[in-house]
């Protein structure tokens, strides 16, 4: 299966979701609002994600696989007032939210760069457990 990839996502954050529960995670690196950007939320849609660096990305990287609930893209200003108050500097960062339910833990195929402001698309394989009862 083909989907987006979410990279450098902290391992406490891939272990919450395995839980089951939906979580709301927000993503301030540029690579992965990207991707953010470009998903469009639905019961079939699906994102990988994993702790690995986006340029250490390759096959055999472990990660989960997760169904999109929802995105949202925002941008928020910031202002720094120096000790004087007289210097200031303001800023906007944008940054992106989307709720994910995990779905199952995978393996990436093979890794995908269309370019620098292009989502990384990976192809994943789901991995099965089976328990002998």
């Amino acid at each position: 299966m083909k989907c987006a990839a979410l990279t450098s996502i902290s391992p406490d954050i891939i272990k919450e979701l395995k839980s089951g529960r939906p979580r709301t995670i927000e993503l301030q690196s540029t690579h992965n609002i990207v991707t953010v950007a470009e998903v469009e939320p639905g019961p079939d849609t699906h994102i990988f994600m994993t702790s690995t660096d986006i340029e250490d990305l390759s096959p055999g990287d472990a990660g989960i696989c997760v169904f999109v609930l929802s995105t949202s893209l925002s941008m928020k200003r910031v202002v720094e007032f120096s000790q004087g108050g007289t210097v200031y500097e303001e800023r906007e960062r944008v940054s992106a939210r989307v709720q994910v339910k995990f779905c199952a833990t995978s393996v990436i195929k093979g890794v995908y760069r269309d370019g620098l402001m292009k989502p990384t698309s990976v192809e994943v394989l789901k991995s099965c457990c089976y328990h002998a009862g």
